[in-house]
């Protein structure tokens, strides 16, 4: 039996190197079992545009965990997990960065899906893959920019894919998050 954390985050600015929220949402035999979110105090500045994006103000993170203190709680749902994020490589390398900046040594390869990529192969015809396109073509709610409710869509993508028959191990990748990428097919671990 396959386990999916399904994560989002948002991040403070265009750094992208810390976390302002994150919402992480944890699926087995087809639904979803657990659900984890939390504003974060990236302990950085916060530049107009993504206040405006997210809703998420220096005010609000103000009382907030930062990373290293709330990653014990958010370790659990990654572990032993397949991640998954949409635009995956965003998400990971955020998530990477915020491990190097908090000296906290974790996995340095984790296997992840991208919910974009299999949104091509399941709906090859749609004008484009965004979350909110993919959403309302399947019905899905969202109030995007909102890490728990971007990471439970992102989870309810996957839930439908994986019901109408995709293949995930065809979407199955590699990330090293220690150097930031995506490994090659033909890169040894």
């Amino acid at each position: 039996m396959e386990r999916y954390a399904a994560f989002d985050v948002e991040t403070p600015n265009d750094m992208n190197n810390r976390m302002s929220s994150i919402g992480i949402a944890l699926v087995e035999d087809g639904m979803i079992i657990d659900r984890f979110t939390s504003l974060i105090d990236p302990e950085t500045y916060f530049s107009p545009f993504n206040q405006i994006l997210t809703g998420i103000t220096p005010e609000k993170v103000r009382n907030a965990p930062t990373f290293g203190e709330l990653w014990k709680e958010m370790l659990p749902f990654f572990e032993g997990s397949i991640l998954v994020a949409h635009s995956a490589s965003f998400d990971l390398s955020v998530l990477g960065k915020c491990l190097r900046a908090y000296c906290i040594d974790w996995e340095r390869y984790v296997p992840y899906l991208c919910t974009v990529r299999m949104g091509r192969a399941f709906r090859p015809n749609l004008v484009n893959h965004k979350l909110n396109t993919l959403c309302s073509e399947c019905g899905i709610p969202l109030d995007h920019h909102k890490a728990d409710s971007d990471s439970n869509a992102c989870a309810n993508l996957l839930i439908r894919y994986l019901q109408d028959g995709i293949d995930s191990k065809n979407f199955l990748r590699t990330y090293d998050l220690k150097s930031f990428r995506t490994l090659k097919k033909n890169e040894l671990l």
